[in-house]
């Protein structure tokens, strides 16, 4: 994607086309999730959350813990055990977390720029704002504890022209990136796998029957 995911056209899609269907389905479901979260259930930098992100009910406050800065409330402790295991099971955890994305957005939007094939997309954009929502997305869709609350993929995309030629590049870039920060090949098919599952939204394509 050039807005908000990213896509792949090489080689590793062999490794993954049996996972796609299962895969799309999962992101069709958090991406729904996450733009109808709670607010109440969702820890910010100023107060803990006072609805349980894994129950929805009310939190015990004596019941929390800490992740990357932010107090995380729970109604119960299997909702905490819960929810722990999905942090440290996560993609986005495997991958260092909000530095390591941060990092890497960063980093993949100075090779976006520079590549000729797609920095015309954002000749209008305000380069903060696009980073910024970046890392948002692709925290959330790795498995990070914060809910998406932009655009859908099809939405954000709806009339820039995309084409594959516009996935490649944006593919070449976002895996030299990752490559250039020595993330594990396993790790990188994973990525790889996610991002293609916005594909058919992204490029505006009627979505697959099921």
């Amino acid at each position: 994607m050039l807005r908000h995911a990213f896509v792949w056209a090489g080689p590793t899609m062999k490794l993954i086309f049996s996972t796609l269907a299962t895969i799309t389905a999962v992101m069709t479901l958090l991406v729904n999730a996450a733009l109808a979260a709670d607010p109440a259930a969702v820890a910010s930098a100023t107060a803990t959350n006072t609805v349980c992100p894994v129950s929805g009910k009310p939190v015990d406050p004596a019941i929390t813990t800490e992740y990357e800065g932010l107090k995380w409330s729970f109604a119960k402790e299997a909702c905490k055990t819960k929810w722990t295991k999905a942090r440290e099971d996560s993609l986005y955890q495997k991958l260092g977390g909000k530095a390591a994305i941060d990092a890497v957005v960063d980093a993949f939007y100075v090779k976006v720029l520079a590549d000729n094939r797609v920095k015309h997309f954002f000749a209008d954009v305000s380069m903060d704002k696009q980073r910024r929502k970046q890392k948002e997305f692709l925290s959330f869709a790795f498995g990070g504890p914060l809910p998406w609350t932009g655009k859908d993929m099809r939405k954000a995309h709806a009339g820039m022209g995309l084409t594959e030629e516009h996935f490649n590049a944006i593919a070449e870039n976002l895996v030299s990136t990752l490559k250039d920060f020595k993330v594990k090949q396993e790790l990188i098919d994973q990525v790889v796998a996610i991002a293609v599952s916005t594909k058919d939204d992204v490029l505006g394509r009627p979505k697959a029957a099921k």
